[in-house]
């Protein structure tokens, strides 16, 4: 096979379109590692900007429900997402009983704007519903944030959990007041 400057031409042609893809694909490749390199800034709520209540006492047909108020006090928006850890203490820290467990649910993302509230629901059931005796009467619960491992605290007016029921639903926004 002799070269032509047909052939020739033909050669610098494929080899400019070969270099023009190669050239392509590397710079790809470096925005790609470029943005999946970048982790964007968490902006999960954290015990350091939220306060934690509780909300009004709902009773009916046996049920204890006890709304568990998230407040955003910090300066930007934050989210939380699933489930809060909660567990009842006497006011020396003692436990009562044993953590919440989960009910219902994940739930979506909840985004709170600096004052706004989110919840949980804990719940129980009224003593006599079950033959399984209540736990002492709790002065404090504790609360983690869904994906906190911080605690926060909150006084009661004489939680009592009874029938061996305790959970938690997911975060929901809102007060349920």
């Amino acid at each position: 096979m002799s070269l032509t400057p047909r052939t020739l031409r033909r050669g610098r042609r494929v080899a400019a379109g070969s270099l023009i893809a190669v050239a392509a694909l590397t710079l790809t490749a470096g925005v790609a590692q470029a943005h999946t390199s970048a982790k964007p800034a968490s902006d999960r709520c954290t015990a350091d900007n939220l306060s934690v209540g509780l909300g009004r006492t709902d009773i009916g047909a046996g049920n204890i429900h006890i709304p568990l108020v998230f407040t955003n006090k910090g300066k930007k928006t934050c989210s939380l997402r699933g489930f809060p850890g909660v567990s009842l203490t006497l006011k020396e820290g003692t436990p009562v009983g044993k953590p919440a467990t989960r009910s219902g649910a994940a739930g979506g993302a909840v985004r709170l704007k600096p004052g706004q509230s989110a919840h949980a629901v804990l719940h129980t059931v009224n003593d006599g519903v079950s033959d399984t005796p209540c736990w002492s009467t709790a002065q404090l619960v504790r609360v983690y944030a869904p994906g906190s491992k911080k605690a926060m605290t909150a006084g009661t007016d004489g939680l009592r959990v009874c029938g061996g029921r305790f959970d938690v639903t997911s975060v929901k926004p809102g007060t349920a007041d």
